[in-house]
């Protein structure tokens, strides 16, 4: 089954009005009365949730899709100070959220059951949630990277079901490859995509084979194309580039030159 690539574009806590409307224009730039000049391949911004409103201003209904970072578990408004409901998302017009970063489960404490529960919640609101999952470098040399991703991905099977990823998307971040500078080998990213694909695969075969499986971990405009042109790396979930324009749309643009539709 051919994957339309997405490239999405984390743009973590970073960020401001004018730095955001420089780097706008500068994606924006690329349309012609908008027109697209990567029709075969969907791009996906995620901003500050401060930014959301500025940004979906800025897009409008164009071809860049707009995404959140986050959200919170629950499904009905109440009281949780500090949360964002994926209902409040929805309504200003993201049509996906990232759930389960590496981040999120090393710096606040989010552990598996908590990122089962906000993909079953962004799914609720009408959200595409993109699970994250991936192993430190400690439990790669340790010869854990697999089992650490069947419990990650597991624990979302096992709350939600396999039908649940017909409208998600995965993504494989080796933490060790976050903003470290290091990126997974070509080899070593379709080894762990391939291993995803299969552990959805035992659950239902269809599913596995249109659930896309982005990669994240140091992507970048010299790499791009060697991690793309991988069978089971269907896009990229970008860091640091997403924050220059010419990165990001040169990623876009190697992903448009290899599409897989």
């Amino acid at each position: 089954m051919q994957r339309r690539y997405l490239i999405a574009g984390n743009w973590k806590m970073n960020g401001s009005l004018a730095a955001n409307a420089e780097l706008l224009t500068g994606l924006l730039a690329r349309q012609n009365d908008r027109s697209n000049d990567f029709p075969d391949i969907e791009s996906l911004v995620c901003p500050p949730a401060v930014y959301l409103e500025s940004v979906r201003q800025r897009i409008g209904d164009g071809p860049i899709l707009l995404g959140a970072q986050n959200l919170s578990d629950q499904h009905k408004a109440g009281a949780y100070t500090g949360e964002i409901l994926g209902a409040m998302l929805a309504e200003l017009g993201c049509s996906y959220v990232i759930v389960g970063h590496s981040e999120r489960r090393a710096y606040y404490g989010e552990d598996d059951a908590t990122v089962a529960r906000k993909f079953a919640a962004a799914q609720a609101a009408g959200l595409r949630p993109i699970l994250c999952v991936g192993e430190t470098l400690e439990q790669r040399e340790g010869g854990m990277t697999e089992t650490v991703l069947e419990r990650q991905l597991g624990a979302v099977i096992a709350a939600c079901g396999i039908g649940a990823f017909a409208r998600a998307v995965v993504a494989y971040e080796p933490v060790w490859a976050i903003g470290t500078g290091r990126t997974a080998s070509p080899e070593q990213a379709q080894a762990a995509h391939a291993y995803l694909r299969g552990q959805l695969a035992v659950q239902d075969a269809k599913i596995a084979n249109s659930t896309r499986i982005l990669y994240g971990g140091s992507v970048k405009a010299d790499n791009a194309a060697a991690l793309l042109c991988c069978a089971d790396v269907d896009g990229g979930l970008i860091g640091g580039a997403s924050l220059k324009a010419a990165e990001f749309l040169a990623i876009c643009a190697a992903a448009q030159a290899l599409n897989k539709t």
